[in-house]
């Protein structure tokens, strides 16, 4: 496909999921074949709703969304849908080849050496793969049709800094267009051109050059600019009120004036400008726990995931209240089915305390009952079931009163990470396993879930691949699974 040639094309798209959701109203921007640009916007802006109209699996209300009729578009999602986690990776991958059923397998190959994973055996279901694995199994799925437009939503969740170097790699060498969502602003930077700003209170796209700063920038300027002139304006139309209001009580022919002055307040009023506002970032909060006095957890053994197969190693290590364990290792390495034998209780791995109420944020978000609402998961770990409170913690997190009935399958991935978090503000437990707390998380919020999580005053077991959000909070011990191969 030519370079420079407009692949893709939103001509005053209007879309909204109901009619208390808008989405897009009116929107229209083109992309040209090459192009790699950023999709931003605020958690439940409809980043992804957009990715769905590009694929044609959402249509709009109004206006047009055309795709050059000679392009593929693929696209890699933020998870793998739970009724596919039962799949083998033979019948993964065939969802979206178009070629001959006996070249699956050796393009399979080709495409997962590309995001650098080994080639399985194909019977291998896909929920036996770690979350990193599967964030590979997710670009490695999009990759398989050589797609002209390649979409990618929050690809490096789950991903070690090996699988980012590699991704990002790659990405600088695709000479195709793509279009990223990402919260990741150096792994952006890398390779991207511009960003397309979805902006969740005015539901217009907006295009900018230049990388994820020089945007923020700009539109920090032009907000200060906006407000700036709004200032002034209100200052000119209290004047033409008070004057109106001077001329209105002399009573006679300055009534006239009166009324010319408060029509010129009220033209003035017309002229202030819509400013955008700021994504709104967490305010602070506290976890709270209950003072346990001696050990909260003891960690027993770890089993490991190594090449020659599984390999199970002493640790012995000790929590107590107001200590902070991470837990690192690459990709695949068995952090996750750790975390997950010390939440579920295995006491072969560990023993917790009697009585130690246990938080665990798990990262692809199945601890959640997506079949319930929003109010109900929140009542579900509350001590005293009030509505009034739990309404009132959703604010807190940044979800909103609209949503409370709402099934939790329906709020975006980030807010999901909300709820999680609010959940756990309510449920203040002693022992809190965290297993990549920063995915699908939007860049703002991270600094106050990372002070959050420095002042608590638990046991705490982290894993999380992103080293600016771990270097903000206080680390008392270092399990490193890959030294004890």
């Amino acid at each position: 496909m030519a370079k420079d040639n407009v692949v893709m094309r939103f001509d005053k798209v209007s879309f909204e999921y109901g009619h208390k959701k808008p989405i897009l109203d009116e929107v229209s921007f083109s992309m040209r074949s090459g192009s790699k640009v950023t999709l931003m916007g605020q958690n439940g802006a409809g980043k992804s709703s957009l990715f769905k109209l590009i694929t044609g699996e959402e249509k709009p209300q109004f206006g047009r969304v055309s795709v050059d009729p000679d392009a593929t578009v693929a696209l890699g999602r933020q998870t793998i849908p739970r009724d596919q986690l039962d799949l083998t990776v033979q019948d993964f991958f065939d969802q979206f080849f178009k070629g001959k059923e006996w070249e699956l397998a050796m393009h399979i190959k080709e495409v997962l050496e590309v995001v650098n994973l080994p080639m399985p055996e194909l019977e291998k279901k896909i929920r036996e793969f770690s979350g990193g694995q599967q964030a590979r199994l997710l670009l490695a799925s999009a990759l398989i049709s050589d797609p002209d437009i390649l979409l990618l939503d929050e690809p490096t969740n789950n991903l070690d800094a090996a699988g980012i170097e590699h991704l990002t790699r790659f990405l600088i060498d695709y000479d195709k267009t793509c279009i990223v969502i990402s919260h990741d602003a150096g792994f952006l930077n890398s390779f991207t051109q511009g960003v397309l700003y979805l902006d969740v209170f005015t539901h217009k796209i907006e295009q900018y050059t230049g990388d994820y700063y020089d945007v923020m920038e700009e539109i920090a300027k032009r907000i200060a600019k906006a407000q700036s002139e709004n200032v002034r304006l209100e200052r000119t139309i209290q004047e033409k009120k008070d004057q109106a209001n001077v001329f209105a009580n002399k009573g006679g022919k300055l009534r006239a004036v009166a009324k010319r002055m408060r029509t010129m307040a009220e033209d003035l009023e017309e002229n202030k400008m819509d400013v955008r506002q700021e994504d709104k970032t967490l305010p602070d909060f506290e976890i709270s726990c209950v003072g346990v006095v001696g050990p909260i957890v003891e960690i027993r053994t770890v089993k490991l995931i190594t090449p020659l197969g599984e390999a199970v190693k002493r640790v012995d290590l000790v929590l107590k209240k107001n200590m902070h364990l991470l837990v690192s290792g690459p990709n695949g390495i068995g952090k996750s089915t750790f975390l997950e034998a010390l939440a579920s209780g295995d006491e072969e791995r560990a023993h917790i305390t009697e009585g130690i109420k246990v938080g665990y944020y798990r990262q692809d978000f199945s601890t959640l009952d997506f079949d319930s609402t929003v109010m109900q998961t929140l009542l579900a770990v509350m001590e005293e079931k009030s509505n009034e409170q739990a309404y009132k913690i959703a604010t807190k997190f940044l979800i909103p009163a609209e949503l409370m009935q709402n099934k939790v399958e329906s709020l975006s991935e980030g807010q999901k990470g909300l709820l999680m978090f609010a959940q756990l503000y309510a449920e203040k437990p002693d022992l809190l396993i965290l297993d990549e707390p920063t995915n699908h998380i939007n860049f703002r919020h991270l600094p106050v879930i990372a002070e959050a999580l420095d002042k608590y005053k638990g046991a705490m077991i982290l894993v999380s691949h992103v080293p600016d959000f771990v270097a903000q909070i206080r680390i008392d011990e270092v399990l490193d699974l890959e030294a004890l191969l």
